[in-house]
């Protein structure tokens, strides 16, 4: 039977026949696409880069922009060998795509940061303003001067090498074997734009803040529910890029002082890895308590929390959505003494974000299970959680209830009392659900996590 193909991209479409015969025929199909798509973002690169590089040569004054911190940068020589591999990589990642959505992907970022890096490149020409010192290894000196004729000195901020190995990155995270030798050299690589003396700091930033706009602008999987993290953790690493970007800008203009910011910046892009990994402890413990090293390191992420809590929360009373069983926001002290909780209540603190009252860890059964706000949840766990609420539920004594509650009071407290009511009064999802709208108004159930809900 005769398929016809299509590999979508921002800026071009590649059209091609193939007959179905055998998986050999596949096999080769297979790598005939990722060769296409190679040639494609190739060529574009090759325009692309040669037409920003002759035409910028041709201007009569191109600026530099230097930080004042990069005259202390050392020039590395040998690190040209880690800088030259870039080109190894492009050629590579390719043909490591599982399947074709990882393709088309890959090929849309590496397609988006060249054509967006070379209009950079034509609005805000640059230029790499520091001398290069003498180099005596033969070696080492010709690839330099291999560099000096093919890799321009004009082509400067964002850093296609940055941005190039994070996409590449993207790709090789999934390696079963070498995955953690790729990510040291990727790091050493993007090192190397420094210590090479090709790039200037700003390029750097700027490529890593073009890359992320690639993640956000063409996520891998957005419809899946189990990548979601990936797609959060992007957000907040573009913002911390942009904060660290800003930070450095002011440094420069306005003085040292500005350089304290750039905690909260590091604070996102470490909040974003917690994120990716899914690490529903990086704030609280077991036991439902922020140590205060965390309280002060992560302390505008809290005081923003705390601010939302204060103003935006709903459920602020504990909504009743079966006989004894509530759901609620995180309650404060004047919403959990009208509550009147014993020992024979059961508090299920589902907030990864603020530290549960003293008064309810002090009286109530305090089991403390965070999840991350608008992030993932993990299905196994999740049903462990469910079956165990529903256990309890069925041997309450006659003064017992249980309160689940999430930080605003939105959706994650909602998600497990939908479970929790499909469980005990074995429903369908769909009366589910109705039910816990029809008792919660303020119920934030998107269609992603109603297909998460039904694989549960």
């Amino acid at each position: 039977m005769d398929d016809e193909i299509f590999i979508p991209t921002s800026f071009f479409f590649i059209k091609y026949h193939h007959v179905q015969k055998s998986p050999m025929d596949e096999k080769q199909l297979t790598i005939q696409r990722k060769l296409y798509a190679l040639i494609l973002c190739s060529i574009v690169f090759m325009m692309v880069y040669n037409f920003t590089a002759w035409y910028i040569s041709k201007l009569t004054d191109v600026p530099s922009f230097v930080f004042n911190f990069e005259n202390y940068i050392p020039f590395i020589p040998w690190s040209i060998i880690p800088y030259m591999t870039s080109g190894i990589f492009f050629c590579l990642v390719f043909f490591f795509c599982q399947n074709k959505e990882q393709l088309k992907v890959l090929t849309q970022r590496i397609l988006f940061v060249t054509v967006v890096a070379g209009i950079c490149f034509l609005l805000f020409p640059l230029k790499f303003s520091l001398p290069k010192p003498e180099i005596n290894d033969p070696v080492l000196g010709y690839s330099f001067q291999f560099l000096k004729v093919f890799d321009s000195p004009f082509n400067q901020a964002p850093s296609l090498h940055i941005a190039y190995a994070f996409i590449f990155w993207s790709v090789f995270r999934n390696l079963k074997k070498g995955r953690s030798f790729v990510m040291l050299w990727l790091i050493i690589l993007g090192i190397s734009t420094l210590t090479t003396y090709q790039h200037h700091f700003i390029d750097v930033i700027t490529g890593s803040i073009l890359a992320h706009f690639s993640f956000i602008i063409f996520p891998y999987q957005k419809n899946n529910f189990l990548y979601r993290n990936f797609h959060i953790a992007n957000l907040y690493f573009l913002s911390g890029w942009c904060i660290i970007l800003i930070v450095f800008l002011a440094n420069q203009f306005i003085g040292e002082t500005g350089l304290l910011f750039l905690w909260p910046g590091l604070m996102i892009i470490l909040i974003g890895y917690h994120y990716q990994k899914n690490d529903i402890f990086f704030l609280k413990n077991k036991a439902g308590h922020i140590p205060w090293i965390k309280k002060i390191f992560y302390i505008p992420y809290l005081l923003i929390y705390r601010i939302f809590w204060r103003f935006f929360r709903k459920n602020r009373t504990p909504l009743e959505i079966l006989p004894r069983l509530y759901i609620s926001s995180r309650p404060d002290r004047e919403s959990i003494q009208d509550f009147g909780i014993n020992k024979a209540t059961f508090v299920y603190d589902l907030s990864a974000e603020i530290e549960e009252l003293s008064i309810i860890k002090d009286t109530a059964v305090y089991h403390s299970f965070p999840l991350l706000d608008i992030g993932t949840f993990d299905s196994s766990e999740t049903q462990k959680l469910v079956t165990e609420i529903t256990e309890y539920y069925q041997q309450l004594p006659p003064d017992g209830k249980i309160l689940i509650h999430c930080t605003m009071g939105f959706t994650r407290s909602s998600v497990i009392g939908i479970l929790v009511i499909k469980n005990i009064l074995s429903l369908p999802l769909t009366e589910a659900i109705t039910m816990m709208k029809t008792h919660n108004k303020h119920a934030v159930i998107p269609t992603y996590l109603e297909d998460f809900l039904k694989k549960i």
